[in-house]
Protein backbone atom coordinates (compact mmCIF):
# COMPACT_ATOMS: atom_id res chain seq x y z
CA UNK A 1 0.00 0.00 0.00
CA UNK A 2 1.49 3.37 -1.00
CA UNK A 3 1.62 6.51 1.14
CA UNK A 4 -1.18 8.28 -0.74
CA UNK A 5 -3.55 5.38 -0.13
CA UNK A 6 -2.65 5.29 3.55
CA UNK A 7 -3.26 9.04 3.91
CA UNK A 8 -6.60 8.88 2.12
CA UNK A 9 -7.81 6.04 4.32
CA UNK A 10 -6.68 7.86 7.46
CA UNK A 11 -8.52 11.07 6.54
CA UNK A 12 -11.70 9.17 5.59
CA UNK A 13 -11.92 7.37 8.92
CA UNK A 14 -10.19 9.53 11.57
CA UNK A 15 -11.83 7.76 14.48
CA UNK A 16 -11.01 4.23 13.36
CA UNK A 17 -8.28 2.47 15.41
CA UNK A 18 -4.87 2.27 13.79
CA UNK A 19 -3.85 -1.20 12.73
CA UNK A 20 -0.34 -2.28 13.66
CA UNK A 21 1.54 -3.69 10.71
CA UNK A 22 3.59 -6.74 11.68
CA UNK A 23 6.64 -7.02 9.48
CA UNK A 24 7.56 -10.49 8.33
CA UNK A 25 11.11 -11.38 9.45
CA UNK A 26 13.62 -11.77 6.64
CA UNK A 27 16.07 -14.66 6.60
CA UNK A 28 19.48 -13.37 7.65
CA UNK A 29 22.80 -14.57 9.03
CA UNK A 30 25.60 -13.22 11.20
CA UNK A 31 29.23 -14.31 11.45
CA UNK A 32 31.27 -14.23 14.65
CA UNK A 33 34.99 -14.40 13.82
CA UNK A 34 36.91 -15.72 16.83
CA UNK A 35 40.61 -15.16 17.51
CA UNK A 36 41.95 -17.74 19.98
CA UNK A 37 45.67 -17.02 19.62
CA UNK A 38 45.86 -15.09 22.91
CA UNK A 39 45.19 -15.97 26.54
CA UNK A 40 41.49 -15.28 26.11
CA UNK A 41 39.33 -15.47 22.99
CA UNK A 42 38.47 -12.29 21.15
CA UNK A 43 35.94 -11.73 18.41
CA UNK A 44 35.24 -9.09 15.81
CA UNK A 45 32.49 -6.53 16.33
CA UNK A 46 31.57 -3.44 14.35
CA UNK A 47 29.85 -0.19 15.29
CA UNK A 48 26.83 0.60 13.10
CA UNK A 49 26.46 4.04 11.57
CA UNK A 50 24.40 6.47 13.67
CA UNK A 51 22.18 7.31 10.70
CA UNK A 52 20.88 3.77 10.16
CA UNK A 53 17.22 3.03 10.92
CA UNK A 54 17.99 -0.36 12.48
CA UNK A 55 20.19 -0.48 15.60
CA UNK A 56 21.99 2.85 14.97
CA UNK A 57 25.29 3.23 16.83
CA UNK A 58 25.18 -0.29 18.27
CA UNK A 59 28.09 -2.72 18.23
CA UNK A 60 27.14 -5.90 16.36
CA UNK A 61 28.60 -8.88 14.55
CA UNK A 62 28.77 -8.43 10.76
CA UNK A 63 25.88 -9.92 8.83
CA UNK A 64 22.70 -9.35 6.87
CA UNK A 65 19.91 -10.91 4.86
CA UNK A 66 20.10 -13.56 2.15
CA UNK A 67 20.51 -12.34 -1.43
CA UNK A 68 19.66 -14.40 -4.55
CA UNK A 69 23.33 -15.02 -5.41
CA UNK A 70 23.89 -16.75 -2.06
CA UNK A 71 21.87 -19.70 -3.35
CA UNK A 72 24.16 -20.15 -6.37
CA UNK A 73 27.68 -19.51 -5.06
CA UNK A 74 30.17 -22.40 -5.20
CA UNK A 75 31.68 -23.73 -1.97
CA UNK A 76 34.69 -25.80 -0.98
CA UNK A 77 33.10 -27.64 1.97
CA UNK A 78 29.64 -28.37 3.35
CA UNK A 79 28.01 -27.51 6.66
CA UNK A 80 27.95 -30.15 9.35
CA UNK A 81 24.83 -32.31 9.45
CA UNK A 82 24.11 -30.96 12.95
CA UNK A 83 24.06 -27.37 11.70
CA UNK A 84 22.13 -28.26 8.56
CA UNK A 85 19.43 -30.06 10.55
CA UNK A 86 19.11 -27.24 13.09
CA UNK A 87 18.82 -24.63 10.33
CA UNK A 88 15.85 -26.46 8.84
CA UNK A 89 13.93 -26.79 12.11
CA UNK A 90 10.98 -24.51 12.83
CA UNK A 91 11.06 -23.21 9.26
CA UNK A 92 7.81 -23.81 7.33
CA UNK A 93 8.46 -25.25 3.87
CA UNK A 94 12.22 -24.88 4.24
CA UNK A 95 14.10 -25.53 1.02
CA UNK A 96 16.96 -28.03 1.04
CA UNK A 97 19.36 -25.18 0.21
CA UNK A 98 18.32 -22.80 2.99
CA UNK A 99 21.15 -23.65 5.40
CA UNK A 100 23.77 -23.35 2.68
CA UNK A 101 22.37 -19.98 1.56
CA UNK A 102 22.34 -18.66 5.13
CA UNK A 103 25.96 -19.67 5.69
CA UNK A 104 27.02 -18.04 2.44
CA UNK A 105 25.08 -14.89 3.30
CA UNK A 106 27.06 -14.62 6.54
CA UNK A 107 30.36 -14.93 4.67
CA UNK A 108 29.38 -12.50 1.91
CA UNK A 109 28.01 -9.88 4.30
CA UNK A 110 31.19 -10.09 6.36
CA UNK A 111 33.30 -9.35 3.29
CA UNK A 112 31.05 -6.43 2.33
CA UNK A 113 31.07 -4.87 5.80
CA UNK A 114 34.62 -5.58 6.99
CA UNK A 115 36.74 -6.35 3.92
CA UNK A 116 37.64 -9.78 5.37
CA UNK A 117 37.30 -12.78 3.04
CA UNK A 118 36.83 -16.17 4.66
CA UNK A 119 37.39 -19.53 3.05
CA UNK A 120 40.30 -21.27 1.35
CA UNK A 121 42.75 -20.54 -1.46
CA UNK A 122 43.82 -24.20 -1.77
CA UNK A 123 41.55 -24.91 -4.73
CA UNK A 124 42.02 -21.69 -6.65
CA UNK A 125 39.25 -19.22 -7.48
CA UNK A 126 35.66 -20.32 -8.21
CA UNK A 127 35.11 -20.81 -11.94
CA UNK A 128 32.01 -18.64 -11.95
CA UNK A 129 30.31 -16.40 -9.41
CA UNK A 130 26.90 -14.73 -9.18
CA UNK A 131 26.74 -11.05 -10.02
CA UNK A 132 27.60 -8.61 -7.26
CA UNK A 133 29.87 -8.97 -4.26
CA UNK A 134 30.77 -12.62 -4.92
CA UNK A 135 32.91 -11.52 -7.88
CA UNK A 136 35.49 -10.20 -5.39
CA UNK A 137 36.01 -13.77 -4.15
CA UNK A 138 36.95 -14.85 -7.67
CA UNK A 139 39.32 -11.90 -8.07
CA UNK A 140 41.07 -12.77 -4.79
CA UNK A 141 41.10 -16.53 -5.47
CA UNK A 142 38.95 -17.38 -2.43
CA UNK A 143 36.45 -20.23 -2.19
CA UNK A 144 34.02 -20.08 0.75
CA UNK A 145 34.41 -23.10 3.03
CA UNK A 146 31.25 -23.90 4.99
CA UNK A 147 32.90 -26.80 6.82
CA UNK A 148 34.68 -24.27 9.04
CA UNK A 149 31.39 -22.78 10.32
CA UNK A 150 29.58 -23.57 13.57
CA UNK A 151 25.97 -22.62 14.30
CA UNK A 152 25.48 -21.29 17.84
CA UNK A 153 22.07 -19.56 17.89
CA UNK A 154 19.01 -18.29 16.05
CA UNK A 155 16.94 -15.23 16.93
CA UNK A 156 13.93 -13.39 15.49
CA UNK A 157 13.64 -9.62 15.95
CA UNK A 158 10.58 -8.84 18.13
CA UNK A 159 7.51 -7.22 16.52
CA UNK A 160 7.32 -3.44 16.38
CA UNK A 161 10.86 -2.81 15.16
CA UNK A 162 11.63 -0.86 11.94
CA UNK A 163 13.33 -3.98 10.55
CA UNK A 164 12.78 -7.63 11.44
CA UNK A 165 15.17 -10.49 10.77
CA UNK A 166 15.21 -14.22 11.41
CA UNK A 167 18.94 -14.35 12.10
CA UNK A 168 21.25 -17.36 12.41
CA UNK A 169 24.50 -16.81 14.31
CA UNK A 170 27.52 -18.66 12.93
CA UNK A 171 31.08 -18.71 14.23
CA UNK A 172 34.38 -19.23 12.42
CA UNK A 173 38.02 -19.12 13.47
CA UNK A 174 40.10 -16.12 12.46
CA UNK A 175 42.47 -18.52 10.69
CA UNK A 176 39.81 -18.80 7.96
CA UNK A 177 40.49 -15.18 6.93
CA UNK A 178 42.59 -15.65 3.77
CA UNK A 179 42.33 -12.23 2.13
CA UNK A 180 41.56 -8.65 3.07
CA UNK A 181 40.29 -5.67 1.11
CA UNK A 182 41.25 -2.32 2.66
CA UNK A 183 39.12 0.80 2.78
CA UNK A 184 35.79 -0.90 3.47
CA UNK A 185 35.19 0.59 6.94
CA UNK A 186 34.84 4.37 6.70
CA UNK A 187 32.95 7.14 8.56
CA UNK A 188 30.13 6.82 5.99
CA UNK A 189 29.91 3.01 5.68
CA UNK A 190 27.43 0.70 7.42
CA UNK A 191 30.07 -0.21 10.00
CA UNK A 192 32.15 2.83 10.95
CA UNK A 193 34.50 1.04 13.35
CA UNK A 194 35.84 -2.48 13.91
CA UNK A 195 37.21 -3.89 17.17
CA UNK A 196 38.57 -7.23 18.39
CA UNK A 197 37.14 -7.58 21.88
CA UNK A 198 37.07 -10.08 24.74
CA UNK A 199 33.84 -11.10 26.45
CA UNK A 200 34.45 -8.58 29.24
CA UNK A 201 35.22 -5.80 26.75
CA UNK A 202 32.20 -6.62 24.61
CA UNK A 203 29.83 -6.40 27.56
CA UNK A 204 31.02 -2.83 28.18
CA UNK A 205 29.94 -1.76 24.67
CA UNK A 206 26.55 -0.45 23.54
CA UNK A 207 25.04 -3.76 22.41
CA UNK A 208 21.57 -4.83 21.27
CA UNK A 209 19.83 -7.00 23.86
CA UNK A 210 19.97 -10.12 21.69
CA UNK A 211 23.71 -9.69 21.17
CA UNK A 212 24.24 -9.82 24.94
CA UNK A 213 22.15 -12.98 25.09
CA UNK A 214 24.09 -14.62 22.25
CA UNK A 215 27.39 -13.74 23.96
CA UNK A 216 26.36 -15.96 26.88
CA UNK A 217 25.63 -18.83 24.48
CA UNK A 218 28.89 -18.22 22.62
CA UNK A 219 30.85 -18.48 25.85
CA UNK A 220 29.32 -21.90 26.49
CA UNK A 221 30.15 -23.13 22.99
CA UNK A 222 33.75 -21.94 23.18
CA UNK A 223 34.24 -23.55 26.60
CA UNK A 224 32.75 -26.78 25.21
CA UNK A 225 34.96 -26.80 22.13
CA UNK A 226 31.91 -26.44 19.84
CA UNK A 227 30.95 -30.04 20.53
CA UNK A 228 27.99 -31.22 18.41
CA UNK A 229 25.90 -32.07 21.48
CA UNK A 230 25.84 -28.46 22.74
CA UNK A 231 22.40 -26.83 22.55
CA UNK A 232 21.60 -24.44 19.72
CA UNK A 233 19.05 -21.99 21.16
CA UNK A 234 16.26 -20.25 19.23
CA UNK A 235 15.12 -16.91 20.69
CA UNK A 236 11.83 -15.24 19.81
CA UNK A 237 8.90 -13.37 21.39
CA UNK A 238 5.55 -14.98 22.12
CA UNK A 239 2.76 -12.75 23.40
CA UNK A 240 5.29 -10.17 24.55
CA UNK A 241 7.45 -12.67 26.43
CA UNK A 242 10.98 -13.77 25.57
CA UNK A 243 11.20 -17.45 24.65
CA UNK A 244 14.30 -19.65 24.48
CA UNK A 245 13.81 -22.91 22.62
CA UNK A 246 16.46 -25.48 21.72
CA UNK A 247 16.73 -26.58 18.10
Amino acid sequence: MDQATILSQTSAAPDSPKRKVTLRPRNAATLIIIDRTGRQPKFLMGKRHEGLAFMPGKFVFPGGRIEPGDRRMSVAGALSSRADDALAKRVPRASHSLGRALALAAIRETSEETGLFLGTTDYGPPETTPEGSWSAFKELGVMPDLEALHLVARAITPPGRPRRFDTRFFTIDRKAVVAEQPGIVTPTSELVELAWVSFAEARELDLPRITRVVLDELEVHIAGGFAPYLPIPFFYDRNGKNVREVL
